[in-house]
């Protein structure tokens, strides 16, 4: 058994879901390990990471649409608003979802769904770069 452990900066355009599969992937694809469990760990309090579905991008719309409908950015409703009115629904939003993620890797390759992708879900609508820890542990 080993391990392979990195870092991946990321730098989102705004708030929304973006999709991230892409440069997980190639990271994978890349280590010599071709059979085990990748961790991802997102080290941010006001983004979360997802699995979800990358073909159809009206998922992404109606799924930030309930979010924003879900925890609305009106400061009268928190005492959290030293950063602006989405920093308080941004820790919210992250609450509701999740900061870590576990896939299997088989081939070599991600075993994601056909229609599955990752996601760094921002919730703030001007972030700073946002870190992934990728872990790898497998054969």
């Amino acid at each position: 058994m080993q391990q392979i452990q990195d870092r991946l900066s990321l730098r989102p355009g705004g708030q929304g879901l973006h999709e991230i599969t892409d440069a997980i992937a190639a990271w994978v694809a890349a280590q010599p390990l071709r059979t085990g469990l990748l961790t991802l760990f997102l080290r941010h309090t006001s983004a979360s990471i997802l699995i979800q579905e990358n073909a159809d991008p009206d998922v992404r719309r109606d799924l930030e649409t309930f979010f924003e409908r879900l925890v609305p950015e009106d400061t009268r409703l928190y005492r959290h608003t030293a950063e602006g009115p989405d920093d308080m629904p941004a820790h919210i939003r992250t609450a509701l979802t999740q900061t870590q993620l576990t896939i299997p890797v088989g081939d070599g390759r991600l075993l994601l769904g056909t229609w599955q992708g990752i996601f760094l879900f921002e919730h703030r609508h001007t972030p700073g770069r946002r870190e992934l820890v990728l872990h790898l542990i497998g054969e």
